[in-house]
């Protein structure tokens, strides 16, 4: 799918080219992590385009800065500790890099978006130094009752000064699962080397677009997803700010992601074997031109399709369905096919923030994970795919009513 789209179009927030061509359009749809009380269901919903464009001149994938930062992450719905892989996921992280950095007492680790201290208090634990960097308070407090010592604040190039000023220079800045967060591309990226020493590491961890085009990730699109990388993007992403790749590996998380290694572009050095072979394997899919991205709009329509076919068939054959999980991607799906409560009664999610709220858009309650053993339904229909083997072994439960489980993503799926 490709739209000429010149007319006020916007502007790549990498370089700075009119970004003329779509990638792929999924209509309106509100803020993901928007839930809403009982009291804002009668109440006007704000909706947001979910346009997502290809810049022609450096290919960085993005969406368009429709809603402000601030109206999402000040208070944020998503806390990473209520996902037990997750914060194993975490702990193998720090021991990777303790070893391989020498990290000790002297040492000083900075994550940005350090969200609940899910990660940082694994170094906390090993007696290493660390600061957290967090802009939604309401998830710093639950940090700082962990013992890691967080902020609250943006990062961009002056508050990461500031901040390095007050703290030092960190030999290892985390940026897990927020580089795809950022509108200021450049102002974070530039942030990042303001807190990195001059011979340290930066480690990135983002969600691979390859990988989101192969395995029909399109629900992983949403308004606080402002880019999609691939290893080529990233790398030029990386070096507006003052950083050099220099490594890179595949992760398994989030159906596909990568973790690069930056440092500072005066001792980077030449990149690693897996960086050149990555980037030689993206050309030969055409992910180093424009058309190469295209095409991903008819799988997305297609899974559309199968998800509105399954559910409308449960009710007409008089199943029952119910959500497991909350997560934001959740909700890009279900705006998306047009699901709402007839068709999917309720969701239900570990973490208690989100219970007795409603989906933003669809109006979906959600209650605790108790809910599906009072009701039993016949499938449960699982919208953190992302996490499989973690909700099958949680759900192992719902054999004992022969419910089975249903996962939307690549493809739809009943177990």
């Amino acid at each position: 799918m490709s739209t000429d789209t010149t007319a006020a179009a916007p502007h790549c927030r990498l370089c700075d080219a009119v970004l003329a061509r779509t990638f792929v359009d999924l209509g309106m749809s509100p803020p993901c992590e928007d839930f809403l009380t009982a009291d804002r269901l009668d109440t006007v919903e704000r909706f947001y385009p979910l346009n997502v464009r290809i810049c022609s001149q450096c290919l960085l994938v993005q969406l368009p800065a429709y809603v402000d930062p601030e109206d999402v992450f000040v208070e944020y719905a998503y806390f990473s500790s209520f996902s037990d892989s997750w914060v194993e996921h975490a702990k193998r992280y720090a021991e990777t890099m303790t070893g391989k950095l020498g990290l000790g007492p002297e040492s000083l680790v900075v994550e940005a978006a350090s969200n609940d201290g899910y990660l940082l208090q694994h170094f906390v634990a090993a007696g290493i130094p660390v600061a957290g960097i967090e802009p939604a308070e309401n998830i710093a407090i639950a940090a700082r009752e962990k013992g890691v010592p967080t902020e609250t604040f943006f990062l961009g190039e002056e508050s990461g000064a500031e901040f390095a000023a007050r703290h030092g220079r960190a030999d290892l800045v985390a940026a897990n699962n927020v580089y795809a967060h950022v509108p200021d591309l450049v102002g974070f990226t530039r942030g990042l080397r303001e807190l990195v020493a001059d011979d340290g590491w930066v480690t990135i961890e983002v969600q691979y677009l390859r990988r989101l085009i192969e395995r029909n990730q399109y629900d992983t699109i949403y308004h606080e997803h402002f880019q999609y990388y691939t290893v080529l993007t990233i790398a030029r992403a990386l070096r507006s700010g003052g950083l050099e790749l220099v490594d890179v590996e595949e992760l398994p998380t989030h159906g596909g992601s990568i973790r690069a290694y930056a440092r500072p572009a005066a001792v980077a050095g030449e990149p690693s074997a897996e960086v050149v072979r990555l980037l030689a394997e993206e050309a030969a899919l055409g992910l180093d031109t424009v058309d190469g991205h295209m095409g991903f709009a008819a799988d997305v329509a297609r899974i559309r399709n199968d998800v509105l076919d399954f559910l409308i068939t449960a009710s007409r054959e008089g199943k029952t369905v119910a959500g497991y999980g909350a997560p934001g991607k959740g909700n890009t799906l279900l705006n998306h096919c047009g699901v709402r409560s007839d068709l999917l009664p309720y969701t239900v999610d570990r973490n208690p923030y989100k219970h007795g709220r409603f989906l933003p858009g669809t109006h979906i309650p959600v209650h605790s994970p108790e809910k599906l053993a009072e009701t039993k339904p016949d499938y449960v229909f699982v919208l953190p795919w992302n996490l499989r083997a973690e909700i099958t072994e949680q759900l192992a439960y719902v054999r004992d009513w022969g419910a089975k489980l249903v996962f939307p993503i690549p493809s739809l799926e009943v177990v």
